[in-house]
Parts: C-alpha cells; sequence; structure tokens
C-alpha cells in the first residue's frame, strides 16, 4: 500500500505493545500521525518508544480500569481524529458447558466492554470536531461459530454488533466506525486448548480450513486504510481480512 498523509492527526491505538497493535502504531508514525499507545506491558512500549520517539505517547496500563482510558484521553489531548481498538485476549477454546465465570468476565472485559468505554470516551471530542474515524479488531471468529472457544466467539459477535450500531448511531454527525476481522495472525497472543471435546471438535477443521498465517503488517494496512480519508464512503463494514477464510 501507498502511504496515507496523517500529518497533524491524532490516533489512539490499544494493543500497540505488539502485534496487530504495534504494526498499526508503526505505519500510522511513519504516515506522519501522532499516536497514543496503549498496552498493558510498560516493557512492550518502551521498545516501541526506543524505536519511534518523536509523535509517540505511551500509555501502560489496563484498559479495564478507567484510569488507563481516562490518561489515554488526557495524552490524546482535544483533538482526536482516530481510534484503533486492536487490544484483546484469547480463551482456551471452552466450549459452552465448560466456561468458567472468570474466564467469560475477562475475555468479555477486555474484548467488549474496555472497546466500549474508550469509544464512548473519544466520541465527545469527535462530535465536537464532527469528525472520527474508529476501527475495531474483530475476528473471523464473530463471522462463524467454529474458530474459537464460546468465550471468545461471542465476545466477536459482539464487536460485530457494537461497530454496526456506533456507525449507524454517529455517521450522520461524521463519525465512521469500521471493523476488521481476522484470521490466524503472527501474534504473541496464545490459544490453547483447555477442552479435549473442543481439540477434537475444531481441531480436524483448523487442519483443513485455515489459510496461512498473516503478518500483523498486513492487518495494518487495512486498518490503517479504513482510518484514513481513503475510506470516507465506508462505515458499518465488517471487512474480512483473513486470506479468503470467510469464503469457505
Amino acid at each position: 500500500m501507498t502511504h496515507t498523509d496523517f500529518g497533524g492527526r491524532t490516533v489512539i491505538v490499544t494493543g500497540a505493545g505488539s502485534g496487530i497493535g504495534r504494526a498499526t502504531a508503526e505505519r500510522l508514525l511513519a504516515d506522519g500521525a501522532h499516536v497514543v499507545a496503549v498496552d498493558v506491558s510498560h516493557e512492550r512500549l518502551d521498545d516501541l518508544a526506543a524505536s519511534h520517539a518523536s509523535s509517540l505517547s505511551c500509555i501502560a496500563g489496563d484498559l479495564v480500569d478507567d484510569d488507563t482510558i481516562a490518561r489515554a484521553l488526557t495524552a490524546a489531548g482535544d483533538d482526536i481524529d482516530g481510534l484503533a481498538n486492536v487490544a484483546g485476549i484469547m480463551d482456551g477454546f471452552e466450549p459452552t458447558a465448560e466456561i468458567a465465570d472468570a474466564t467469560w468476565e475477562r475475555v468479555f472485559a477486555v474484548n467488549v466492554t474496555s472497546m466500549m468505554r474508550l469509544t464512548r470516551a473519544v466520541l465527545g471530542p469527535m462530535l465536537r470536531r464532527g469528525s472520527g474515524s474508529i476501527v475495531n479488531v474483530g475476528s473471523e471468529a464473530g463471522l462463524r461459530g467454529s474458530a474459537a472457544g464460546t468465550p471468545y466467539t461471542t465476545s466477536k459477535h459482539a464487536v460485530n454488533g457494537f461497530t454496526l450500531s456506533t456507525a449507524f448511531f454517529y455517521g450522520p454527525k461524521g463519525i465512521r466506525c469500521n471493523a476488521v476481522a481476522p484470521g490466524p495472525v503472527a501474534t504473541n497472543i496464545e490459544a490453547p486448548f483447555h477442552s479435549e471435546w473442543a481439540a477434537a471438535r475444531v481441531g480436524p477443521l483448523m487442519q483443513v480450513a485455515l489459510p496461512p498465517t498473516a503478518r500483523p503488517e498486513q492487518l495494518a494496512a487495512a486498518i490503517v486504510f479504513l482510518l484514513s480519508d481513503e475510506a470516507s464512503n465506508v462505515s458499518g463494514a465488517i471487512l474480512p481480512v483473513d486470506g479468503g477464510w470467510a469464503a469457505i
């Protein structure tokens, strides 16, 4: 992809310390944006900052904490042009009968509730300006029932609904909201099978249906496109960036 001019624009990127989030932050920095990078890991943010000191504000903290969101907004200032909700966690492929309450609550807290709270927070500045672009990272698991455990699958279906509803309500106000739905991506997120039944049920499908593992940079290219003016007529889209898995 050719680079898009983000000069003078501020974009918040969550999960920016590694994987898709880091690739997105680096792409935006290369395109001239001021990036507010949010990640739970101090060490990963320090590593990012060592390579990209200029136009970068790092916020270390868990997005389920209101303080982390408040610090991110303070770092972004009054003019927030974009938000990339990348941060997320996986489950252990637990089917419904084997879900622990703690797993369900943590997956939803990170994948859905924190996304809602940060999006709600940035909408204020965006509405005052009359413009803004929000991109949520969903999953191929949000398009089917056979790509993960029940907690993660349900959370990513919720991300799609959240994306569509936000796009509907705020499109007339100049704010776009879209989502990307990745397939397998080379990140540091682990996805172990904690269920023998899930391994027996999902494992064979994974062996025959999975496309090649994507690079984080390939997802970042799609995210940055949706954040940019190049996608000015795109809102409410759930874009599979999955190597064709959605077509199987």
